[in-house]
């Protein structure tokens, strides 16, 4: 038997197939912007699930569940998404609506929930007895993971992007200031980087983007390792703040790994992740007390979220 995934994002929607070993044997993907409404969008998820079984060559008497991934806040008890940005999800019930069209079980849990729970069981941080997964994207997105199982925070997935970390500091969407999303998503990495170009018009980033339009999440990065004082001072910068909200949640959760994904953790190991463990030792109480903290890259990408969710099914059967 088999279990479908399916990740919802703002941009992509993706069903996938998974094995019982946590294998990814076929997907098939649409964009959501082919769906306006709650109802469309359910109905298409229906018909990429369906189709993802084709591809992988069985039939739909062969998947014994759906588990579904949803940005944003979920009561999985009762199969509702209460809200979701970005989606035409509010106050929907998720769960009737997707086992109209296809009498399956569903279930529900926020994305970065199965990202984690995707991560622990066949990615970065497998065989781990404890994860921290940090999502480095718009914002800043977390899940905690204990002996292979959720640890879930009531309707969402952890808001670590929503601690702030400096006080009175840039204002966060969310109507806090000195959020540490502000100062270590790839959003804030781009703002550092045209702030710092606009303080030093003979950096060679200007070359580089020929404009501030043109900045990218690698900028700085790519600008230091070519010698670019003003790329080095935003790599640093970027890095101790990410530091410090690692740290705090080391200190917190003492994992035994926390799993760095999203674009900004493809920088090298001796520019990112090298650097950042250092960083993060320096303000971690957990190795004075004789432990210490793996950091480690995410392994699955985009497919984490889908092997997460595929495995809902077992996380709610376990409970």
């Amino acid at each position: 038997m088999v279990t479908i995934g399916i990740d919802i994002g703002g941009t992509n929607l993706v069903a996938g197939v998974v094995s019982a070993n946590h294998q990814l044997l076929a997907k098939a993907k649409c964009k959501a912007a082919e769906c306006p409404t709650a109802e469309a969008m359910v109905s298409r998820l229906v018909d990429l699930s369906q189709e993802a079984v084709r591809l992988a060559g069985l039939s739909l008497t062969d998947v014994r569940a759906v588990g579904v991934g949803i940005p944003g806040a979920v009561d999985r008890f009762h199969g509702v998404v209460i809200e979701s940005v970005n989606t035409p999800f509010h106050q929907t019930s998720f769960v009737e609506l997707f086992r109209q069209k296809w009498d399956i079980p569903v279930y529900l849990e926020n994305d970065a929930n199965c990202a984690v729970l995707g991560e622990g069981l066949a990615g970065g941080a497998k065989n781990a007895s404890s994860v921290v997964a940090v999502t480095l994207g718009t914002g800043v997105g977390g899940g905690y993971l204990r002996e292979g199982a959720l640890e879930l925070y009531i309707r969402n997935g952890m808001e670590i992007g929503h601690t702030v970390i400096e006080t009175d500091g840039i204002p966060c969407p969310c109507g806090r200031r000195g959020c540490w999303e502000q100062y270590s998503s790839a959003t804030a990495l781009k703002r550092m980087t045209r702030e710092e170009m606009a303080r030093t018009p003979d950096s060679i980033m200007w070359k580089m983007c020929g404009s501030l339009g043109g900045v990218k999440g690698r900028t700085a990065f790519d600008a230091a390792r070519q010698g670019d004082s003003a790329g080095k001072r935003v790599t640093q910068r970027y890095l101790k703040y990410l530091a410090i909200g690692i740290s705090n949640l080391v200190n917190i959760f003492q994992p035994e790994v926390v799993c760095i994904g999203g674009g900004v953790s493809n920088e090298k190991d001796e520019d990112f992740l090298y650097p950042l463990q250092e960083m993060v030792e320096k303000h971690s109480l957990h190795k004075r007390l004789g432990n210490k903290t793996r950091l480690v890259k995410a392994e699955l990408g985009g497919d984490a979220g889908i092997i997460g969710a595929a495995a809902l099914y077992q996380e709610f059967i376990d409970r």
